[in-house]
């Protein structure tokens, strides 16, 4: 039987600078919820460390939640829950309610309309001045790309139209019901992005 854990090198690079911008964020307890979890390896890292925590993963692909689900069998973390089935585009989510919500680079690799749910998606689940959690490349205005990031967009968008990375005010100019409350350097010219919910 083949093995359903999929690994992702970039997880074991930026899980710990990840990490220390949640823990600047984060409840001290109160559920989670990743959006496009992925292998998975963030979730058990993140429920590992954060104990007081509720970590809900989810994603849209059947493969994805195997592999977060065959990892969180390897960890057995009681506060890390079965990955959900979520479509962010989806006009109701299979969760009702979240204390904060984190997505991981999902929406340079997405077309718009991902960005659009995740946000109608978050203003949904998120009660006033929950946050909101983005990780990932972005464009800023005023700032210059990293050459490492421009041949990146560039490949994305060869790979699918609808890809690239995205410009960060246009991303902010979706967030509606939220406040943009920061905005963190992190390596590899990535952002850690915080909203809050109105």
């Amino acid at each position: 039987m083949d093995d359903p854990r999929r690994h992702a090198p970039a997880t074991l690079r930026n899980r710990e600078p990840i990490l220390a911008a949640l823990r600047q964020f984060l409840p001290s307890s109160g559920t989670v919820l990743e959006i496009a979890s992925g292998s998975g390896e963030h979730a058990v890292f993140f429920a590992a460390s954060l104990a007081g925590i509720t970590w809900q993963p989810s994603d849209r692909g059947a493969a994805a939640r195997a592999s977060v689900d065959a990892h969180a069998a390897d960890a057995a973390l009681p506060n890390l829950l079965p990955a959900l089935e979520l479509n962010v585009t989806a006009a109701a989510w299979p969760i009702s309610r979240a204390d904060a919500l984190l997505c991981c680079n999902m929406i340079h690799i997405a077309p718009w309309a991902a960005t659009l749910g995740l946000m109608a998606g978050a203003a949904r689940v998120l009660a006033q001045g929950a946050p909101l959690m983005l990780y990932g490349p972005f464009i800023q205005a005023g700032v210059p790309t990293a050459y490492s990031n421009d041949d990146f967009d560039a490949d994305l968008r060869r790979r699918d139209p609808e890809w690239g990375l995205r410009d960060l005010d246009a991303v902010a100019a979706t967030a509606r019901g939220f406040t943009l409350d920061a905005i963190i350097p992190m390596p590899s010219n990535n952002l850690f992005v915080v909203f809050r919910r109105a």
